[in-house]
């Protein structure tokens, strides 16, 4: 019961930090490997994506409610990103962990940089024509992120925000926004793989889901009212934690 406890309290910040800029996997999947050491990796990755995706699922509703949605961007991406997880996810074992760390963090590296040296990126939201060359574009990003997703993981959400960002001229609200859908798509993709496979602690997941969901609800309502600055400042301040956490997997 302590252990559900401590997994929850973790589930919940992971919610919260989730729903405004991503990231929630890097609080979550540690306190589950930390508290629940003798479990199989694969059911606490499995016991892990149950309560994000719950968690992922109640902020897209919240964001859907409050903030337009291009949907003829969204759709193509998410669409995308679920057929590429599964690639992703083959390709695991063929593709060693050594050679993905460092370029990831070199990419998460020159994201924090550009978004800290460009002082309005993100910051207004004005939305170009959706054709047919940007719905393509759509699909490349989602596809590549789908397949990263399924391939390593960590910092998804923070690729899709800043592509939506560059690529759209979205601001801050609307691209996490618009990431949380894609990560519907990842998730459901993944969750075809535990649950089938019995990879799933229901016992924990379940609780851990109920507090993910609070987490993401304050997290939606904390983006939504407080606005683009907050969701930039709180966007940086996890860009510097995922290059400490890669760093210190890398080369510590």
């Amino acid at each position: 019961m302590v252990d559900i406890i401590i997994l929850c309290v973790f589930a919940f910040s992971a919610g919260l930090i989730d729903a405004a800029v991503g990231g929630g996997g890097l609080i979550q999947i540690p306190a589950l490997f930390n508290v629940l050491p003798t479990a199989q990796p694969a059911a606490l990755l499995g016991t892990n994506k149950v309560a994000a995706a719950c968690g992922t699922a109640f902020a897209a509703r919240s964001f859907v409610r409050k903030v337009v949605i291009n949907w003829s961007l969204v759709i193509p991406a998410a669409s995308s990103a679920f057929v590429m997880s599964f690639f992703g996810a083959a390709t695991v074992s063929f593709v060693p962990q050594s050679v993905i760390r460092p370029a990831v963090l070199v990419l998460i590296v020159l994201m924090a940089i550009y978004t800290f040296w460009k002082k309005d990126f993100g910051a207004l939201h004005k939305p170009m024509h959706i054709g047919t060359k940007e719905k393509l574009l759509a699909i490349i990003i989602g596809g590549a992120i789908g397949f990263y997703d399924g391939l390593f993981g960590p910092g998804t959400g923070s690729f899709l925000i800043v592509l939506f960002i560059r690529c759209f001229a979205f601001d801050f609200l609307h691209a996490s926004a618009s990431a949380k859908l894609v990560n519907i798509a990842t998730n459901v993709a993944a969750l075809m793989f535990f649950i089938p496979t019995g990879n799933v602690l229901y016992l924990i997941a379940i609780p851990m889901a109920a507090f993910n969901i609070l987490g993401a609800l304050t997290g939606t309502w904390l983006a939504v009212h407080k606005g683009v600055p907050f969701v930039r400042a709180l966007f940086l301040v996890l860009l510097l934690i995922l290059i400490g956490k890669l760093s210190y997997d890398l080369f510590v």
